[in-house]
């Protein structure tokens, strides 16, 4: 069995485990909401990004679906399939849906932060999670709903639904770019500085909690970690890529934006 890891504080770990087990016995998906406004959506753009008819992108909170082909790139597996169904599910809703804002209301490309609930009151973004069609993200702190989206991206995560027909986890050696990933490995070093703190994995890959995130963790946790197994996810960035890489420095870094981006495996 796959266990979270390194929570806020030591103290809300028996809390965010009896949260799953209670959405785990109550419903496979997040609590509806029935209260929220309803918006009227223009366009979806992709399988995490709708339009509004006043002109607001909502960026969807809490997944992060397979990109579609820029600038003459191909379509990732499945991005074409999210779009589709987030489209099909603002049809089934009349083009309208609930907005439920995150603590932080925008992005840096000024798109709003907001879960999506159908006229049903359900989420639409663990709906997506749990056929496969995008990976579970939590970013601090837009964290309301983190366990049971994880929750809903487990139960396609064990019935191999989606994306996880495929195998998703990177090893060492096999990042060729920057970009979302989910990397895999031994824990070499773990060390805190001015910087944050740093957790080294095997293959030159390194995982960083900001100074200003260290209070979404649990530090001592983290600091034990040394020889143990980790599955961690997020936004990969090739330092080697911006030519801010230094001798002896690890070439990918992933910045780690909350607890739930970091699993640790038996």
């Amino acid at each position: 069995m796959r266990h979270s890891v390194i929570l806020k504080k030591a103290s809300l770990v028996g809390a965010f485990f009896v949260s799953l087990l209670c959405v785990e016995l109550a419903q496979a998906f997040c609590p509806q909401r029935g209260d929220l406004a309803q918006v009227a959506v223009r366009q979806v753009v992709d399988g995490d990004t709708v339009r509004l008819t006043d002109g607001r992108s909502i960026r969807l909170i809490g997944i992060n679906t397979p990109e579609l082909g820029r600038k003459g790139r191909s379509d990732e597996p499945y991005a074409v399939q999210a779009k589709r169904r987030l489209q099909a599910l603002v049809d089934a809703s009349d083009g309208r849906v609930g907005l439920l804002y995150g603590a932080q209301r925008k992005d840096r490309y000024g798109r709003t932060l907001a879960h999506l609930y159908d006229r049903q009151g359900r989420n639409l973004e663990a709906q997506l999670l749990g056929e496969g069609l995008g990976f579970m993200v939590a970013v601090a702190p837009n964290s309301a709903l983190v366990a049971c989206q994880a929750q809903a991206e487990r139960q396609a995560r064990n019935k191999r639904l989606g994306v996880w027909r495929d195998e998703q986890v990177k090893t060492a050696g096999q990042l060729r770019s920057g970009g979302f990933a989910l990397l895999g490995g031994q824990v070499t070093a773990v060390q805190r500085n001015r910087g944050g703190l740093w957790i080294d994995l095997d293959g030159g890959r390194v995982l960083r909690v900001a100074p200003e995130l260290l209070g979404e963790f649990d530090v001592r946790a983290l600091q034990k970690l040394k020889g143990r197994r980790v599955e961690a996810r997020g936004w990969v960035i090739d330092r080697q890529s911006r030519g801010g890489l230094k001798s002896r420095q690890a070439r990918w870094m992933l910045p780690l934006t909350h607890s739930a981006m970091l699993e640790l495996l038996p």
